[in-house]
């Protein structure tokens, strides 16, 4: 993250538990995130900058400003300061050998013989996990953008998307990448030092801003979900409503990777089993 001098970013404001509850309460209703008192400092350092750019005086015109009719476009830059977009290619690898080992083989079978694949990577942040998913299918199928065989890569943060759209990584963020797959599908940028992802791995990639608390313009169902180290942000009754729309979305047999903390909670435990390490399958 880039550090911002004081000079540009103003004196540190006073952030008061009343005017933190009232930012927590718009935060949690817009996006689900529950902000605990303890990350009052927390919201205050994120959100000074942004009260100083506004020209307002104070946090109390800031909620005054997220709570009225007019708050919809800081809403969002609010959101994004207060997220922390933390990925990397191939993290939590057993879901990406659990999908070339146990999923793909069928999904490539089906996609060969004319049928339809979709895989969703629903918080993607700046892209690392939705090119691994595209590359982990090129090794089982490097034909897969010639068939009706798509991954769908949301999230709300929409800066976070423009550098997916870029897919420019630096070679220590792309190391993590396996050297077979790095080598035929990470090419280096003579222009920016960096390396970029090849189109064949691009190519099976819809990026999309998507709330997922708020409705989804999905068509069709879903084989494979990632939504991982996602819901821990979210209180019980969130989680539990977005496993069930998370199900609601999958195909029959379909499967969901979530994150290492995280379990599936409330009424669909009986209707997903885990398969895995925090792989679950629809029944």
């Amino acid at each position: 993250m880039t550090a911002v001098s004081r000079d540009l970013a103003g004196p540190e404001l006073e952030l008061g538990m009343a005017e933190f509850k009232r930012i927590a309460s718009v935060v949690h209703k817009h996006a689900g995130i529950v902000l605990a008192d303890s990350k009052r400092s927390l919201v205050r350092s994120r959100l000074t900058r942004r009260v100083h750019k506004l020209g307002l005086k104070n946090f109390d015109h800031y909620c005054h400003l997220i709570e009225g009719k007019d708050g919809g476009p800081e809403m969002e830059e609010l959101i994004l300061a207060i997220t922390t977009n933390v990925t990397s290619f191939f993290r939590e690898k057993h879901h990406f050998e659990y999908l070339q080992e146990q999923i793909l083989p069928g999904l490539v079978a089906r996609a060969r013989s004319g049928g339809r694949v979709r895989i969703w990577s629903s918080a993607c942040s700046s892209g690392e996990e939705p090119y691994s998913i595209a590359l982990t299918v090129l090794a089982a199928c490097p034909e897969a953008a010639k068939y009706d065989f798509r991954i769908l890569a949301t999230d709300i943060d929409k800066n976070v998307l423009a550098q997916a759209e870029l897919a420019l990584y630096s070679a220590q963020v792309a190391g993590s990448v396996p050297k077979p797959l790095a080598q035929k599908y990470l090419v280096d940028s003579a222009a920016t030092g960096q390396v970029r992802v090849a189109d064949e791995a691009r190519a099976l990639i819809t990026l999309k801003q998507l709330n997922l608390l708020k409705p989804w313009p999905l068509k069709g169902q879903f084989d494979v979900i990632f939504c991982r180290n996602v819901v821990i942000y979210f209180d019980r009754p969130t989680q539990e409503t977005l496993w069930g729309r998370f199900a609601d979305v999958m195909a029959p047999e379909g499967h969901i990777m979530i994150g290492h903390s995280e379990r599936i909670s409330g009424p669909m435990e009986k209707r997903m089993r885990q398969v895995g390490i925090t792989t679950y399958c629809l029944q």
